[in-house]
């Protein structure tokens, strides 16, 4: 039942009316990611590409929830079929988990069992630092959930972070969803302020509380919610880089096997079904990084 479940769009990554732009495309999960990251173009990947963000897409493409809405942008600045690459100053403006999430509406379509996956990597140049990340999972008939990274499906993007892998098989112990995380910090004692957005001398988001709220993402993400990774609720009292109350993070202590390890499609479906705090709400608390927080309902 999970891989038919995994098989099906979300409100997130379903296509709708612009499903027709699929037509015709590759079933091989290699060939979409590749299609997906000649689409788009990292927030912080000017520089490597040479190009200058206009400031209105730097700002507001990332804001973009749902597939249908990225296509509409990537269509309406080259209408050229998806499988042609666009020019860097085309492309959709995005995020890690942009990427992730056209991968995985392309995966779906095709019938390859897809879903996205909330964590922290150690591949993009950052020493010991674990940085926030989202990847694609999906099923491979011989091997089972394999995690890909459509971010470094251009030879350009490999050989600038030279993560000494292939991205279509990120080893686990080089991107850490975001339970093994936590266990990794409770469990066998990794230092918490590797753990984040950036490092602790760069701002508050990192450590314990940074980890748990990738955790509520991951689990929605589990159930095919997949809300932008600045999209809050569920958050234990406290302001970002406050330690976490005891109380919560016994919780998480709960929660973290839950989405780690060879995950229990009954015990990801139940605990978000049935705890208020992880379930994602109608509406949630949407801190932008340029446009400041907002109230937002969800589709």
């Amino acid at each position: 039942m999970s891989l038919a479940f995994y098989t099906t769009q979300s409100t997130f990554s379903d296509p709708g009316e612009l499903a027709r732009l699929y037509a015709g495309l590759p079933k091989d999960p290699a060939q979409l990611a590749r299609i997906t990251r000649d689409l788009i173009i990292h927030r912080m990947e000017g520089e490597i590409f040479g190009h200058t963000h206009p400031t209105d897409r730097l700002h507001n493409d990332a804001e973009t929830r749902y597939t249908d809405d990225i296509l509409r942008i990537i269509v309406g600045r080259n209408a050229a079929p998806l499988e042609r690459r666009r020019e860097v100053g085309d492309r959709f403006v995005g995020t890690c988990r942009d990427f992730s999430l056209l991968h995985c509406s392309l995966l779906r379509h095709v019938g390859v069992p897809a879903r996205i996956r909330v964590g922290f990597a150690d591949y993009f140049g950052s020493g010991d630092f674990h940085v926030d990340h989202v990847v694609t999972e999906y099923w491979d008939g011989g091997r089972g959930w394999l995690l890909a990274d459509a971010e470094l499906a251009d030879p350009l993007l490999t050989d600038h972070w030279k993560p000494g892998f292939d991205p279509m098989d990120v080893p686990r112990d080089r991107f850490l969803v975001a339970g093994e995380a936590w266990r990794a910090i409770r469990e066998d004692g990794a230092d918490p302020e590797t753990f984040g957005l950036h490092a602790p001398d760069q701002g508050p988001f990192w450590g314990e509380r940074y980890v748990s709220g990738n955790i509520r993402l991951d689990l929605a993400a589990l159930n095919k919610v997949e809300p932008l990774l600045w999209d809050v609720w569920g958050e234990a009292e406290g302001e970002p880089g406050d330690p976490l109350p005891e109380p919560a993070r016994v919780f998480y202590d709960r929660v973290a096997p839950v989405v780690s390890g060879d995950i229990s499609f009954e015990a990801v479906r139940t605990l978000f079904a049935e705890d208020d705090v992880l379930r994602t709400p109608q509406t949630v608390t949407c801190y932008a990084p340029f446009n400041g927080p907002s109230r937002v309902t969800l589709r």
